[in-house]
């Protein structure tokens, strides 16, 4: 057995972390509520609808092209307002993650860079990824063409994996009593993220400092964000791939029973069901999340800023019940609660005709956002062995984005071509499936349960930042 960690480690690499993330995630979220005027300002310098305007062979106007053959695919006439909402589904689902980006590239990318990680180690992975993020952003600074945009879109597909290796590294460093808590604090960085950086994102939007691309500011604050990230990292984060660290003081101080090999994980839910439970929720629930911009500016006519508020909100709601609720509760039940909010999110969408009611669903689309996909990261962690972690968390990684690559571009053509009321009909009906699977197939692990927990302990976790 893998002696524990010291809590002074614990407690500056979980420090790390959250900053770390926190940087990257707001960094990230800055495109959310963009996604609808950028796609709409490429289209109109590329490709204008407007026939007197003349018309360029570029790459947004050949896909724009193969749109409208598939548009003309189908009985019903088909509004060309639509077509910002089908291409943002297309561009979501073939280079994006977290509500839209790089998904399925991140499919292909997230086993390799979680197997590396068990390989050489956290932290040279993790700085290997960052450098293509930051040539990732700085592709987007550039980017006064789609050609150039969807270059940006794809450098970071392939190399996005800070999410993935911070959940790696909180597993390093967390025993079974407190790896649902710790995997809570990495929610919490979403959360957080969600609060601010939408906003912010809307909020530079609105600074021209480039003609030639209008979103050049909110880019260049980013690049500046995943700069600083890097910087941080390599000065601060030390290496807690269990194998190593036990290496490196088994050489120190001579000893031999650090060299043990680590035990393995004793198994309670299979690896295929959390994968597929992982992939048949994002498939809906990307589908739904990445909707929801293009669901308000057609319905209520939201500007970005708007949608930088919205979704601002649902971050905060997630922040507060990641603090005070998630980190508390079981994973299992966790992601029960989780999936039932979605459920009621898809149901309210599909009939909402007030800003009150869509708010509502931003509630229980928050209170998912708190929980789903933090407690599958935990439950996975609990049937994978220390030298395998990565690897199996790559991979659960990798099913949910195929599900998140998938899941825009089939709910944005289903919105596209049947309306609202049917998309997220067909949206609650696929959770549906989902909750079953969740309520009657997975199972507790051992030791994620929390027994006699009280106020010191709560107390002492809240204290580890």
């Amino acid at each position: 057995m893998a002696p524990p960690v010291d809590p002074g480690i614990r407690k500056r690499v979980l420090r790390v972390i959250f900053v770390s993330l926190l940087l990257d995630l707001i960094s990230f979220t800055f495109i959310l509520p963009l996604f609808p005027k950028l796609l709409e300002f490429y289209r109109n310098a590329e490709a204008p609808v407007d026939a007197a305007q003349p018309q360029s062979r570029t790459l947004l106007s050949a896909v724009l092209g193969y749109l409208n053959a598939y548009k003309a695919a189908f009985s019903r006439p088909i509004d060309s307002r639509y077509d910002i909402v089908l291409l943002g589904g297309a561009l979501g689902s073939l280079f994006s993650a977290h509500s839209a980006i790089r998904s399925l590239l991140q499919a292909v990318a997230s086993p390799v860079i979680g197997h590396l990680s068990d390989k050489h180690g956290r932290r040279t992975a993790l700085l290997a990824s960052m450098a293509g993020n930051i040539l990732s952003v700085l592709l987007w600074v550039m980017a006064v063409d789609f050609r150039t945009f969807l270059a940006s879109r794809i450098v970071g597909g392939l190399s996005e994996g800070n999410v993935q290796l911070a959940t790696a590294i909180a597993t390093d460093i967390s025993d079974v009593n407190s790896r649902g808590s710790t995997m809570a604090l990495i929610g919490a960085c979403f959360s957080v993220a969600f609060t601010f950086g939408p906003a912010l994102g809307a909020w530079f939007s609105s600074i021209a400092t480039v003609a030639a691309n209008p979103f050049a500011t909110a880019a260049g604050v980013s690049l500046f964000l995943i700069v600083t990230e890097t910087v941080y990292l390599y000065f601060a984060l030390p290496e807690t791939l269990p194998s190593m660290t036990r290496a490196n003081g088994a050489a120190s101080a001579g000893n031999d029973e650090a060299k043990a090999a680590p035990l393995k994980a004793q198994r309670t839910n299979s690896h295929f069901l959390l994968n597929f439970v992982h992939l048949a929720f994002l498939l809906f629930f990307s589908g739904m999340e990445f909707s929801l911009p293009f669901m308000t500016y057609d319905l209520f006519g939201y500007s970005s800023a708007k949608n930088g508020r919205l979704l601002g909100y649902v971050g905060l709601v997630a922040s507060i019940l990641q603090g005070g609720v998630t980190r508390r509760l079981p994973p299992l039940l966790s992601v029960r609660i989780g999936v039932l909010a979605c459920l009621a999110a898809f149901l309210l969408l599909a009939r909402i005709s007030t800003v009150s009611g869509l708010y509502l669903a931003a509630t229980c689309l928050a209170t998912t956002s708190a929980t789903v996909v933090t407690g599958l990261n935990a439950l996975s962690s609990f049937e994978a062995s220390e030298n395998e972690r990565g690897g199996k968390l790559g991979v659960l990684r990798s099913w949910g984005q195929l599900g998140r690559g998938l899941g825009p571009v089939l709910f944005t053509s289903v919105y596209w071509w049947a309306g609202r009321e049917t998309a997220y009909a067909m949206g609650a009906l696929g959770i549906a499936g989902v909750a079953t699977l969740v309520l009657f197939g997975l199972k507790t692990p051992p030791g994620s349960v929390k027994h006699g927990v009280g106020a010191k302990t709560l107390k002492a976790e809240r204290k580890e930042l």
